[in-house]
């Protein structure tokens, strides 16, 4: 909490402090001890448990006796008229998005929870950019609906990486990147699940090398050189086991330990054999707004979190209800 919200209530608090030291013994020892605890309470169901003004309000109710409590108790009614009065911004903000991008959708859910925790100042300053938010949410939303069919189609057509039988119920596609520590624990959960179900779950691997890391592209294109050996799987936990060697020596290490034939892989690698593979891959996930990974689709629905696998469970066990 700032030190401008803590004042605040610290002088509002103060003023009922002194009045309730001034009064006659005998009443003030009379207040109830869960007095601060009440007001904290009712201010907070007013205004909201994550609001900014919540949390002032605790954090200051906790140093008060119940004497100052009680009198606000009192007063509390006209507190919460100002604090409701003061979160119009905020009020105004969630309407406006919720409206633009549907009441009932992920996205509006999202703004509602987050603006309950922004300061009035933030609110009164995304307002003037209430169009350029719009339309960044706008473009949120259009990139968590499901897939076409004939998205959900291309991204686990050919011969990728995968697992489980073709004509599975269910097919997880993930677009992954061999640097990425995000992607590491999405390596675990997929693991998970592949104990878990199986054979019944189609599940395909993507090449989404980021630029931002260095060695992402040519351990992409060393884990297809090792599918091209019936070698991915091997290669692909090696690398995702050691994250911070990633370099060519390294991959040869890898390889060679996984048992590839390494003037064949070396070659590949070499030549760029599987560059643009990658490349299209990466093509491939941009035409589905992918745009971080790990990014996982079960059914060609977007799951919300690709590195826990009783998210991933949760899609995979409604895709087999359907």
């Amino acid at each position: 909490m700032t030190a401008k919200p803590i004042l605040r209530s610290l002088l509002v608090f103060g003023f009922l402090l002194v009045a309730a030291c001034n009064r006659p013994v005998s009443e003030s020892s009379t207040a109830n001890p869960k007095a601060c605890a009440t007001y904290s309470e009712k201010i907070c169901k007013a205004v909201g448990d994550s609001s900014p003004s919540c949390a002032s309000v605790k954090d200051t109710a906790e140093i008060l006796p119940p004497e100052a409590c009680a009198i606000a108790l009192t007063k509390v009614d006209g507190a919460i008229v100002k604090l409701t009065a003061k979160r119009k911004s905020c009020d105004d903000l969630v309407a406006k998005l919720c409206a633009a991008v549907g009441p009932k959708t992920e996205t509006c859910q999202m703004v509602t929870t987050q603006t309950a925790e922004f300061p009035t100042e933030q609110c009164d300053a995304m307002l003037p950019r209430i169009a350029e938010i719009i339309e960044s949410l706008k473009a949120r939303e259009a990139a968590n609906q499901p897939l076409s069919a004939e998205k959900a189609q291309a991204l686990a057509a050919g011969t990728p990486p995968s697992f489980g039988l073709a004509d599975s119920k269910v097919t997880v596609v993930e677009f992954s990147d061999f640097q990425c520590p995000f992607c590491s624990r999405a390596a675990a959960a997929v693991h998970a699940i592949r104990a878990k179900y199986g054979d019944r779950v189609r599940f395909v691997f993507r090449q989404f090398p980021l630029p931002m890391h260095p060695n992402a592209h040519i351990a992409a294109e060393a884990s297809l050189a090792a599918h091209a050996q019936g070698k991915f799987w091997e290669l692909h936990d090696a690398m995702f086991e050691n994250q911070d060697s990633l370099d060519r020596a390294s991959l040869e290490g890898f390889a060679k330990k996984a048992g590839l034939n390494m003037p064949a892989f070396k070659k590949a690698l070499d030549d760029g054999a599987y560059k643009s593979q990658v490349d299209q891959e990466m093509a491939l996930g941009s035409s589905v707004a992918v745009q971080g990974t790990p990014t996982m689709f079960v059914n060609g629905a977007r799951v919300d979190n690709a590195t826990d696998p009783d998210a991933i469970g949760q899609a995979i066990d409604a895709a087999f209800s359907k």
